[in-house]
């Protein structure tokens, strides 16, 4: 075996698994990246919550909006590099690359791992944006892409093919780049899983050093700053949803609430383990999501079945339009939202990256990248083609709460417009378990993550650090709602976003040292 094939192996490198970790209290954390991530989100959480929340978040809002502003050339090329990266692995020799070497099989059955990556990725997301994100497009709400005329044929078209490119090959491409390179290099070279491993081959035994800790650290804010903002978010939708069906009234107390469930649920998920829990939520996951896609495609077929050959079309017309940076007339609606959405992706793609790594070993880098990207943006069509479809012709035709009075509240556009069909509160009803089972998914596979990032790498953490993570993401969100409200969990969103600025270097340098790792695999892709 040659010498530079074992060149970025762990052999290589004095470094243990663990060797820095402190094992206390029934926990096992990597010293330092675990205290200095604790105390960081802790001066925050004080910082946050002493500032009057207003300021705070105009002061975030302000470093936010002055990245994407600034940076939104270098966001929307990162994003189209990372496609185009992502498209050639899968057709160049490099595809036939199996993760965790030539004799590795798949711990999961194709579905349930495909279950897995799409419930930890986006689900949640197509629940709250699948409604409002056509319909705000097509009405005008904040600008239009392109700069086309609202509530026109043109816009409609277009108002299907800008939500696609926001959920489509974009985003999955980010998240696929992060899972391989984790995956590759924790499974075939033996490194930790840890982002800080994927830059060995550039940094050498530097990675366990202080240049590995801040991206283990930059990587740990990110996921519980991203993940405790969708709590926090993801409870209006639900208490929005509850409150519509129920006729109560969408309370502080009821979003509090909602979280507490959520979290003491993922908890027990977390305690199960992988197997027993975030498999098993998100195989339930998927299960309820297709079948209230089926319902909801059986009672408007025919706009349904209409609508997808228009949302494949107008996505593939104009994805190299809405691509380019320069030139644009709707530079607003450029930064407000594509911009806004590549780096929300990227401050994300650390957590989904890494869970979508640790569930695939044993596939090879064509069949993983497949999967990555292009079902999930097939499904991601049949999806937007129903909902959004179907809401567009309620306002076209004047039908319902939508058609009367447009976009009005982002969490109840979905049940609004469920309030025009058939059986609206089955529909409805069902929306709401699926939304919270969603986020407890959300919640323990981000908790399961955070644990081995915290743990230097080992993939199975003591079950009370599982349960410290999965609290300190539903306190945190419970704390800035009873605080500060909407204001204070935007506030948090803000620093989420704004840290997608140093990872969007990061990702682009993750390119470089994936080739790199993947050159001294000869005998795998040239065979």
């Amino acid at each position: 075996m040659s010498s530079d094939y074992d060149k970025y192996s762990i052999e290589n490198t004095d470094y243990a698994v663990g060797q820095d970790n402190i094992q206390k209290w029934g926990f096992d954390i990597h010293n330092p990246v675990f205290g200095i991530s604790a105390g960081l989100i802790v001066l925050f959480l004080v910082a946050t919550l002493v500032t009057d929340p207003a300021t705070a978040k105009s002061t975030l809002d302000g470093l936010k909006w002055g990245i994407i502003s600034t940076f939104d050339t270098l966001f929307m090329w990162a994003g189209n590099i990372f496609v185009l990266f992502c498209l050639a692995l899968i057709v160049s020799p490099f595809g036939k690359i199996r993760l965790g070497g030539p004799t590795a099989v798949p711990e999961h059955s194709r579905l349930s791992w495909l279950a897995m990556l799409f419930a930890a990725g986006m689900g949640i997301g197509l629940m709250f944006w699948g409604v409002a994100e056509p319909v705000a497009y097509f009405t005008g709400w904040y600008e239009t892409p392109l700069g086309v005329e609202p509530n026109t044929p043109e816009a409609a078209s277009m108002a299907m093919g800008a939500t696609m490119y926001h959920w489509g090959l974009h985003p999955w491409a980010i998240y696929g780049v992060v899972a391989l390179s984790l995956a590759f290099f924790a499974y075939n070279k033996g490194l930790p899983l840890s982002i800080r491993s994927i830059f060995y081959p550039i940094l050498g035994d530097r990675t366990w050093g202080w240049a590995g800790h801040i991206i283990d650290i930059l990587a740990v804010l990110a996921t519980l700053f991203g993940l405790a903002t969708s709590l926090g978010l993801g409870a209006q939708q639900a208490s929005a949803g509850i409150g519509h069906v129920f006729n109560m009234d969408s309370s502080m107390g009821l979003q509090i609430l909602v979280i507490a469930g959520v979290t003491g649920l993922a908890i027990v998920s977390v305690v199960r383990g992988l197997e027993g829990g975030v498999k098993l939520l998100s195989n339930v996951n998927m299960l309820i999501a297709f079948v209230l896609l089926a319902f909801v495609m059986l009672v408007g077929f025919a706009i349904s079945m209409g609508n997808i050959p228009t949302t494949v079309g107008a996505y593939v017309e104009n994805i190299v339009p809405l691509s380019n940076p320069y030139g644009r007339e709707d530079e607003a609606w450029l930064q407000g939202w594509t911009v806004f959405y590549w780096a929300w992706w990227i401050s994300w793609s650390p957590f989904v990256g890494m869970f979508i790594a640790r569930v695939s070993a044993g596939r090879t880098v064509r069949e993983f990248l497949i999967a990555v990207l292009i079902v999930p943006t097939l499904v991601t069509v049949l999806w937007m083609s129903v909902y959004g479809g179907i809401a567009i012709d309620q306002v076209v035709q004047g039908i319902g709460t939508l058609g009367k009075e447009g976009l009005t509240e982002v969490p109840l556009a979905m049940f609004q417009m469920f309030d025009a069909l058939p059986m609206s509160k089955l529909l409805s009803v069902t929306a709401v378990l699926l939304v919270l089972v969603f986020f407890i998914t959300s919640s323990d596979s981000g908790s399961l993550v955070i644990d081995s990032i915290t743990a230097g790498g080992k993939i199975d953490a003591p079950v009370p650090q599982r349960v410290f993570w999965a609290s300190i993401e539903g306190l945190i969100a419970i704390a800035l709602l009873w605080i500060g409200g909407t204001e204070a969990i935007e506030a948090m969103q803000a620093g989420a976003i704004s840290t997608g600025l140093p990872f969007t270097i990061v990702l682009l340098l993750m390119c470089v040292s994936l080739i790199m790792g993947f050159r001294t695999e000869p005998h795998d892709y040239k065979s």
